[in-house]
């Protein structure tokens, strides 16, 4: 236990020395930040690749982290190239007061960066059909890094479907703030599930995945059911105000959320399975903007208020 709390004062220190706050520092080492903040609290401890994805964004060995006197080299992709089953030579403790060497690093982070390139190739060819050598080979770096910072396949679709789950909501908030007006908002937000452009696109294909693996994994389950109670509260919320502002019937918001976002995902798998690759197939009725259309007069119909003549 003693040691369990040494170590969650230190990755406090690296939090501290990173100037961002701990849910902030969570998504840069893709967690959740409940998970941060119970082991930070002494109920949870941190996993082997959590340390080490602390400790590449820290710039910090994991020995120092652990409290060790000597810790390994904290450069995974150092490590990565290290030949099968080598020794790797202990490296002086360094503080976060005192980072490691610079050493070429992507944007972000190593961790984001191969949950990046894993949500693009899932999107490519689905999850079943990527390998830790292509996620490898797109992040130009080795196998072993990959397994450094996400041992598995099963944590590297977790980290990646929460960083979808967490970008997809920072988008939707960042494009209604300041929105007063709900109906405006309501709209907002059914533009930003139309498929029209690559991203949303390949957002799209990533959930689809998502959806199947629901069906097998208990911990995507989990986070599928995460993610879309959160989605619907938003819808509620907005219809519930666009109700008090008069610009909606007064409608059960939730049974409303619920229908909504169910008629978007399923004009979504149309538009995705008859435009493949982003093409036009001629299937009238079923492209991005037949999505909206239906979408907004779904919303006119169901929703928007009466207007006196």
């Amino acid at each position: 236990m003693q040691q369990q709390d040494e170590v969650a004062a230190r990755v406090r220190q690296v939090i501290d020395a990173a100037g961002v706050s701990a849910r902030e520092f969570a998504r840069r080492i893709v967690i959740d930040p409940s998970k941060l903040s119970r082991s930070l609290n002494g109920t949870r401890r941190f996993t082997a690749a959590e340390l080490a994805r602390i400790a590449d964004i820290g710039a910090v060995d994991v020995g120092w982290l652990l409290g060790s006197t000597a810790g390994a080299a904290a450069d995974p992709d150092a490590a990565g190239r290290t030949a099968a089953g080598a020794a790797v030579t202990a490296s002086p403790v360094r503080s976060p007061s005192a980072p490691r060497p610079p050493v070429p690093s992507p944007e972000g982070g190593r961790p984001l960066q191969i949950v990046r390139e894993t949500v693009r190739l899932i999107a490519e060819r689905g999850f079943h059909a990527v390998r830790v050598a292509d996620i490898a080979a797109a992040c130009r770096t080795s196998t072993a890094a990959i397994h450094y910072h996400f041992p598995g396949r099963d944590e590297l679709l977790e980290a990646a479907v929460r960083w979808c789950m967490d970008e997809d909501t920072r988008r939707r908030a960042d494009a209604t703030a300041g929105t007063r007006h709900a109906g405006d908002e309501l709209r907002l937000l059914i533009e930003l599930q139309t498929p029209r452009t690559e991203q949303r696109r390949r957002q799209w294909c990533v959930w689809l995945d998502l959806w199947a693996e629901a069906a097998r994994s208990t911990t995507v389950g989990r986070l599928h059911g995460e993610y879309y109670r959160q989605w619907r509260g938003t819808v509620a919320d907005v219809i519930r105000r666009g109700v008090e502002q008069g610009v909606f019937r007064p409608v059960d918001a939730d049974g409303a959320a619920l229908a909504l976002t169910a008629l978007i995902d399923g004009l979504a798998s149309q538009v995705l399975a008859t435009e493949p690759g982003g093409r036009d197939d001629g299937v009238p009725g079923t492209g991005a903007q037949a999505m909206h259309d239906a979408l907004t007069a779904h919303v006119d119909a169901c929703l928007t208020a009466p207007t006196a003549d």
